[in-house]
């Protein structure tokens, strides 16, 4: 079955009579869903493990298995999961208790094939809908800021991650810290046809190698220490949709090959448990870092950079984006003042030019902070050129190698815009080289 089938729903058959399960599954195929069926609690157990479905038709008499212990256990493994209970009229009591026990609705059997479509097309209606207010959330939590752009650089990339879009391509996106790769992103897993599923996304800098793997994989109960319950892995929660790995070239060189397997082959095993598992999943990437040069220097694999690199999409640094300066930060403004309920509507004429002639290391990541902190202090009607906390950098001539500084300003002045451009002190001192307890030594002489 092609992908845009399965994308309809995948659908779990559970009864321990074949001539019903089969005819079930001709229907419900017929129809354009991905079928899969069990004829035990067992079996049913056993696939839940394996795959993530959308909605279950379970029968309550399953031979010496019960079906109301059964959909107990798939409240548990699967909470998402739409489930329909199909029992006999003599049974309609316990379909009853079902429904109290989670159930979503029944059928009475013998039931009709369009009855069995309708109650399907209804349940997978209600869990599109519910996944995709999950998504909507999301997306008010996280706005696509700066991905509305005038400049032809911009625009270019974003037409391109439009035509790719609705492929299954991997997409590696590079770009400087800041400059809207995980906004790009989800905008990319918005405009796909995944895009009623979810998009997951996972940090690669901020986990060990062995924490990493528990967390895209899953685990098992007692897998380790401090395992205490079993967990599914963030390949799971992206099943028929996107995972996001974001700064990819943070992620620990001797989870690349595992890595590399279930790219390939869409099959993982979670932490402590030798069941191979598939998943459905479109792999989104993204680094500031030089990936071919860590490829000739040891410390990325070619083969993963390969698989990765299908389609390569480039974000421009928003020094290089001035037709979209002082558009963001109108935007960033009106969001601020709003949430913040402050009296500042607009920029003067001076801060206007003051952010147009700034050099934006840290991107548009910078320009949002810069204009929150602005909004914040600001008392009147117009932002000034001092709210701006620019300091002591001239903005229209920023400190350069070659210029008539001392080391030491020259030092203050790269370890303030690295801070800028960076999400956590970590990857700022990673960045310059230098360990936490010296950049947090040097950020106290410089007052930064």
């Amino acid at each position: 079955m092609d992908t845009t089938t399965e994308h309809q729903g995948r659908i779990l058959l559970v009864d321990d009579e074949s001539a019903i399960l089969r005819t079930f599954r001709y229907c419900l195929e017929d129809a354009g869903y991905n079928v899969f069926t069990a004829g035990s609690a067992a079996q049913a157990e056993a696939l839940l493990l394996r795959q993530v479905f959308d909605l279950c038709f379970l029968d309550l008499r399953l031979g010496e298995d019960s079906g109301l212990d059964l959909l107990a256990q798939m409240r548990l493994q699967a909470p998402w999961m739409r489930v329909v209970i199909v029992t006999a009229h003599s049974a309609i009591d316990t379909a009853v208790d079902a429904m109290q026990a989670g159930a979503a609705d029944y059928l009475v059997k013998p039931c009709s094939p369009d009855q069995l479509r309708m109650a399907a097309s209804k349940q997978l209606e209600i869990r599109q809908l519910a996944a995709r207010l999950e998504a909507l959330e999301g997306e008010v939590s996280k706005p696509n800021d700066g991905l509305e752009s005038h400049s032809p650089a911009m625009m270019a990339v974003l037409e391109t991650a439009r035509q790719v879009a609705g492929t299954d391509a991997n997409i590696l996106i590079l770009g400087e810290s800041g400059t809207g790769k995980g906004e790009l992103a989800r905008a990319i897993h918005g405009w796909s046809r995944r895009a009623r599923k979810g998009c997951v996304t996972i940090n690669c800098p901020s986990l060990t190698a062995e924490l990493m793997e528990s967390e895209l994989f899953g685990h098992s109960r007692g897998a380790f220490t401090g395992a205490t319950e079993s967990t599914l892995g963030r390949v799971n929660q992206a099943d028929g949709g996107t995972l996001f790995l974001d700064e990819i070239g943070d992620f620990p060189l001797t989870l690349q090959p595992k890595l590399l397997r279930f790219i390939q082959d869409k099959e993982y095993e979670r932490v402590g448990d030798p069941v191979t598992r598939r998943a459905d999943v479109r792999i989104l990437a993204a680094t500031n870092l030089n990936l071919d040069e860590m490829v000739r220097e040891g410390r990325f694999r070619e083969d993963l950079l390969y698989r990765l690199n299908v389609i390569t999409l480039k974000l421009p640094p928003l020094r290089e984006r001035g037709e979209d300066i002082l558009e963001l930060a109108e935007r960033f403004l009106a969001r601020f003042v709003k949430e913040y309920a402050r009296p500042a509507r607009a920029f003067s004429d001076q801060a206007r030019s003051a952010l147009l002639a700034y050099h934006w290391p840290g991107n548009i990541r910078e320009l949002r902070n810069v204009i929150e902190r602005a909004s914040i202090i600001c008392a009147q009607a117009e932002i000034e050129t001092s709210h701006l906390g620019f300091g002591e950098q001239p903005t229209g001539n920023n400190p350069r190698v070659g210029a008539q500084l001392s080391l030491e300003e020259l030092e203050k002045a790269h370890i303030s815009a690295v801070l800028a451009g960076s999400d956590t002190l970590e990857s700022a001192a990673r960045t310059l080289g230098i360990d936490s307890s010296t950049l947090y030594r040097k950020r106290k002489h410089y007052n930064l």
